[in-house]
């Protein structure tokens, strides 16, 4: 048993003895039934799955959304073994991966390892086998999972236990998403629980929310449910904008000159060779101009958002190879070399780099 449901289980077994062996001075003290966090609630679940384990951070590694690797674990990425004792240490992971373009990259892990699943138990594997039929048990990609991701319950929260008499048995501070779902877990129907507002409820935006009752609490989780990508994926590469700006993009893409096509896949055809000794800028005003050495072609650019959701608008009218609404994937500079590189859902890539010519 948990050390938290244990914890919860004294306070029940006290509760019992509070309840018979109640002196007539003892304060009586009422909950309001109303908002009375009750067991297998609507809310009561929308609590318990905001604080489920995510297991889709280290998909890098073990492309399984259901459980996450416990740290330390030892994998070995293109013929480097490398030790993981922390989520920064996923980033070198991915850094060994992104290193070259045209190689083969691998990852093998070094059993045994633990996992931890969505309810925080843990497994211990000590094969490839093993580990394979767990993972064979999750959801594929992207698809729909019980964890909702796309918001987040900012700790310490308070609640107040009474036992079916409505006495105060004891009064808890929660810390974290598993003491949370653990108390809820244990939840049932001869206890009372009050939460104590206001709660802080943090949106995927960085947004932050303030709930003074459970109504208002299973509203804004609702609602945020399905309200970002949950990156439930095994592309390592789509984060690699966290920190993006439209007036970034802006002042790295004007800052240049002399951009050209690395790369451009469009409906599963390569024309980039289409495109070589072309070259394009671009302006703050909006304007982009392409250089055949022979022609040249005038067109707009324009971006929105935020982030991994940043949109770059290309219309070149007589460029139509470029006129589309793309995602911003990446910003990178390697010392002098400069790279946007641009993604559509369906695999489209444009590719631009530069050698950075003020």
């Amino acid at each position: 048993m948990k050390p938290f449901v244990k914890f919860l289980s004294l306070i029940l077994v006290a509760s019992l003895v509070i309840t018979s062996c109640r002196k007539e001075e003892s304060v009586l003290i009422e909950g309001p039934q109303g908002q009375a966090l009750l067991a297998n609630s609507t809310v009561a679940n929308l609590m318990q799955r905001t604080a489920m384990k995510d297991g889709s951070d280290d998909n890098i590694v073990d492309q399984a959304n259901c459980f996450s690797l416990a740290f330390p674990f030892t994998v070995v990425v293109n013929g480097m073994e490398l030790t993981v004792n922390s989520e920064e240490d996923l980033d070198t992971v991915e850094d060994i991966l992104d290193e070259f373009d045209d190689d083969e990259d691998t990852i093998e892990i070094e059993f045994p390892i633990t996992i931890v699943l969505s309810d925080f138990s843990e497994i211990s594997i000590n094969s490839l086998d093993e580990f394979e039929a767990y993972a064979d048990e999750c959801a594929g990609e992207n698809e729909y999972d019980e964890d909702i991701e796309c918001i987040d319950i900012a700790y310490p929260i308070t609640v107040s236990v009474f036992d079916t008499n409505n006495e105060l048995v004891d009064t808890i501070t929660i810390n974290s998403d598993q003491e949370l779902y653990f108390f809820i877990e244990e939840l049932d129907d001869d206890i009372i629980v009050n939460v104590q507002f206001p709660i802080t409820l943090i949106l995927s935006d960085g947004t932050e929310i303030s709930v003074s009752n459970l109504d208002q609490l299973e509203d804004v989780i609702d609602e945020a449910e399905d309200d970002c990508d949950e990156d439930d994926d095994y592309d390592y590469n789509d984060d690699d904008c966290d920190n993006c700006t439209t007036e970034g993009l802006s002042d790295f893409i004007t800052g240049c000159d002399g951009w050209y096509v690395k790369d451009l896949e469009r409906n599963d055809m390569d024309l980039t060779d289409q495109y070589v000794g072309y070259t394009f800028s671009f302006d703050a005003e909006g304007n982009v101009t392409a250089d055949s050495g022979t022609e040249t072609f005038t067109g707009t650019w324009e971006s929105s958002g935020s982030g991994n959701n940043i949109t770059v608008s290309i219309n070149i009218p007589d460029l139509s190879d470029f006129n589309a609404d793309w995602m911003l994937h990446e910003l990178e500079q390697y010392e002098d070399e400069f790279e946007v590189d641009l993604r559509m859902a369906n695999d489209d890539e444009l590719e631009f780099r530069s050698n950075c010519t003020p």
